[in-house]
């Protein structure tokens, strides 16, 4: 289990993460989370000790520290040199986390052809599409087989294909049991992995714990409407509701004490018919902008 037990960091008279707790444990996927500046890269940089914390500790299987962790990082800024070729800058990265020779090309071998990009391993760096190059740091970040791995936006120019592949590349080591923080602003990539999260702003924990519990304590439902969408907006408009439109639904928020088949009696009344209906919790988008939200 990884713990993160208080941990502050200040910068003049700027505090820039105020007291952050949190654990995650082996298996799972923590989402840490919240808009730029809201102090995730620096939680990340104290938790791998290139940062000093003045306040908190961060304990690895009971242990101060991650000294003893092996740990992957892959960074939102991309860190590879452009100029050297992707198969010896890999076996470089692999040889600072102790790797030797043999096991170094098997892993290499490996992850190049599980992200499919074996073809350009005696290509510069720099000569790849963004894509490819964020699949070689991800190759980066898991050739050495490490027990905590720290992503930090890692779809990040993925197109649908690629990002598919990182998914299941992300279950297959959740289910051997790693320790995985994701820090991403693709609220739905976050939600297939992650049943924790910490949502930050201004370096504090605006909202933290299991994903299902912080949508049902929300307060609002979203009741989804397909029909006419003049006569839905026209109706929302005489009852009063807000709503949002989605191309050709209609979606209407309600909070606790408003019973949705109240709203679905009304608009029988009002002869307008609806061809589906669904009630929907919030997602985690939807949370997010408000909660964090100017």
């Amino acid at each position: 289990m990884l713990e993160v037990i208080n941990l502050t960091k200040k910068y003049g008279d700027k505090t820039v993460v105020d007291h952050l707790t949190f654990s995650v444990s082996s298996g799972e996927v923590f989402g840490l989370l919240g808009r730029n500046g809201a102090g995730k890269t620096t939680t990340i940089k104290m938790m791998l000790g290139l940062v000093t914390q003045d306040v908190g500790t961060v304990m690895w299987k009971n242990q101060n520290g991650l000294k003893g962790a092996s740990f992957g990082y892959l960074p939102e800024e991309r860190g590879l040199y452009p100029k050297a070729k992707v198969v010896d800058q890999l076996s470089y990265f692999a040889r600072l986390e102790g790797m030797n020779k043999s096991t170094i090309k098997r892993s290499i071998d490996y992850w190049l052809e599980r992200f499919d990009i074996e073809m350009y391993r005696n290509k510069m760096a720099g000569d790849l599409s963004k894509g490819n190059q964020q699949k070689v740091q991800l190759v980066a970040t898991l050739l050495h087989n490490p027990d905590l791995i720290i992503l930090d936006e890692p779809f990040s120019g993925l197109d649908p294909v690629n990002t598919n592949l990182l998914t299941e590349v992300i279950l297959e080591e959740k289910q051997k049991g790693k320790v995985i923080i994701m820090s991403s602003h693709q609220m739905e990539q976050v939600e297939k992995f992650c049943k924790e999260v910490i949502i930050m702003k201004d370096g504090k924990a605006l909202l933290t714990g299991e994903l299902e519990v912080i949508k049902d304590s929300y307060g609002l439902m979203y009741l989804s409407l397909y029909g006419n969408v003049d006569k839905l907006k026209s109706f929302c408009q005489q009852q009063q509701y807000s709503f949002e439109q989605e191309e050709k639904r209609i979606i209407i928020p309600l909070n606790k004490e408003q019973d949705p088949l109240m709203v679905l009696m009304q608009l029988k009344n009002d002869d307008i018919a609806v061809s589906e209906v669904t009630y929907l919790q919030p997602t985690l988008h939807q949370i997010f902008v408000e909660k964090v939200g100017s």
